[in-house]
């Protein structure tokens, strides 16, 4: 994986959390891992949305497989490990990992739309 400012910044994460208004806070979980066919860019990551009782309301992550939606049910490609989960029970919809960047963006993006829709 190409070495970039975005993918330290991810990197030095790890293992962070951070407060926001309303009691709700964020956890980083980030680190390199052994490229493998799971994980084709070599990051383990898990970053979090949380409310003031420590409930996972959304997050991305690629700690296991999900399934394509039903309509890709027979189209013999491999399970990503890269996902969202849009909401607490919600088991995960594939996601597109480019960089370290456009994760960060995008996970900054459905924090700040989530909590909009909660006030």
């Amino acid at each position: 994986m190409q070495d970039d400012h975005t993918l330290n910044t991810l990197l030095e994460m790890h293992d962070t959390l951070y407060v926001l208004e309303g009691g709700y806070w964020l956890k980083f979980e980030v680190w390199q891992v052994r490229v493998s066919d799971a994980i084709t860019h070599g990051i383990r990551y898990s970053l979090t949305l949380h409310d003031k009782h420590g409930k996972r309301l959304m997050g991305y992550d690629n700690s296991h497989a999900v399934k394509p939606p039903k309509k890709f049910k027979y189209a013999g490609q491999r399970l990503p490990y890269d996902h969202q989960h849009r909401h607490a029970t919600d088991q995960g919809v594939p996601y597109a990992f480019k960089d370290a960047g456009q994760l960060l963006t995008d996970f900054f993006a459905e924090v700040e739309r989530l909590l909009k829709e909660l006030k």
